[in-house]
């Protein structure tokens, strides 16, 4: 059986899985984690679009998440790409995300408050209403990309 030494350049190269790590663990992510933000932000605006066609956007902001979601892939990719749009477009766009976010886990819960019974009924009205954790899971997205825009770039 074949070891190697510590200093032989064939145990010292890395790759794959073991590379994906070692990066992770230099804070060396951003440009993962850009394409993740960008990939992230195209499927929850597919999904926002399907459930706020159901409820027939009856209020004008349900577009704006759905607007977003473009902007935030693009921002995305252009991270991936390009180390200066990870540190310019891809946090602006990304705390536009978060903002909008957060708006609409507050109107989520003004349209269970809205619901008959409002807050007294509100198992019935949580589940029943629109969902009030949806609009936090969009903030994630745009949490990832503010969190790639402050890690270092991969080799």
């Amino acid at each position: 059986m074949k070891t190697h030494h510590p200093a032989d350049p064939v145990s010292s190269t890395v790759s794959g899985i073991d590379r994906l790590i070692r990066n992770v663990q230099a804070g060396r992510f951003e440009r993962s984690l850009s394409g993740l933000t960008a990939a992230g932000a195209l499927v929850t605006a597919a999904e926002i679009y399907l459930e706020h066609d159901k409820a027939s956007f009856g209020n004008a902001w349900m577009w704006v998440p759905v607007a977003l979601g473009p902007v935030g892939a693009a921002a995305g990719v252009a991270g991936v790409f390009s180390r200066r749009m990870a540190k310019t477009a891809l946090p602006l766009a990304s705390a536009a995300i978060i903002a909008n976010g957060l708006q609409g886990t507050w109107l989520h819960l003004q349209g269970i408050r809205q619901k008959p019974g409002g807050l007294s009924n509100l198992r019935y009205n949580l589940e029943m209403g629109p969902p009030l954790f949806a609009p936090l899971l969009v903030t994630l997205v745009g949490g990832m990309g503010v969190l790639a825009s402050v890690l270092r770039r991969e080799p």
